[in-house]
């Protein structure tokens, strides 16, 4: 295992994302932020506060669940309608991790299925590459290169009790 960004590396990439969303969006009076469950869901929490307090503007903002459009599981449950609007809106999709990019394709039928953004950005914390579908990051805190066999894990307070990404080798 070797730690790639330590508690004081993801607290300052968050804050650097955070001005380029700003920078990025003319200011935030269109924007949402969704993130996807969970460390996805726990950052996009952690940016809106950040936003909060540059902009002085309470952003919407939400955690997504992805499951139901998933191309890798047989889901049987009802799709779930965000507590948010999309509509018309910018939505800022936060991850933690981008590899093959499936989760964001999921991640953006459920943002259509709820309504129709005006644009929909991606912000990540990683991006490690591998990609199995024509999926970038328009915000990344850091590209990690690695090989197919690696995994990158996120450790986040919240869920976690620590603040750490992981670079973990068979």
């Amino acid at each position: 295992m070797k730690i790639i960004m330590d508690e004081t590396a993801i607290n300052r990439t968050l804050v650097r994302m955070t001005h380029e969303i700003i920078e990025r969006n003319k200011g935030v009076d269109k924007v949402v932020l969704l993130g996807i469950e969970t460390r996805g869901a726990t950052m996009a929490f952690r940016i809106a506060n950040l936003i909060e307090k540059f902009e002085q503007v309470k952003v919407p903002v939400a955690s997504l669940d992805i499951s139901y459009w998933r191309d890798d599981v047989d889901i049987k449950e009802q799709a779930l309608r965000l507590p948010i609007s999309v509509q018309d809106r910018i939505v800022v999709l936060i991850d933690d991790v981008l590899h093959k990019g499936r989760t964001v394709r999921a991640a953006m039928d459920g943002i259509v299925f709820n309504g129709r953004p005006q644009e929909i950005q991606l912000a990540v914390l990683v991006d490690r590459g591998h990609r199995e579908l024509p999926i970038r990051a328009d915000i990344v805190g850091k590209n990690i290169p690695t090989s197919k066999d690696e995994q990158v894990k996120v450790h986040l307070e919240e869920k976690d009790g620590e603040n750490a990404v992981v670079l973990l080798k068979p």
